[in-house]
């Protein structure tokens, strides 16, 4: 059976914790920003940990990720 390819993309923009959790940066910090409060754009800046539909689909476009 062949490997599973990954989508670049995805890869590009995820990390898998050691425990097997999805971290990736937030959006809405690339335009717009004169709009947004300070405290908004500092929360914006860190990453988190994706939700449990959206980890299942990244783990699914990227299987090989680190």
């Amino acid at each position: 059976m062949p490997k599973i390819r990954t989508r670049k993309a995805a890869a590009k923009r995820i990390k898998i914790t050691g425990t097997g959790k999805v971290v990736l940066r937030r959006s809405g910090k690339s335009h717009l920003l004169t709009r947004k409060t300070a405290k908004r754009k500092r929360r914006l800046a860190t990453a988190s940990l994706a939700s449990k539909a959206d980890a299942k689909a990244a783990k699914r476009m990227a299987p090989y990720a680190r």
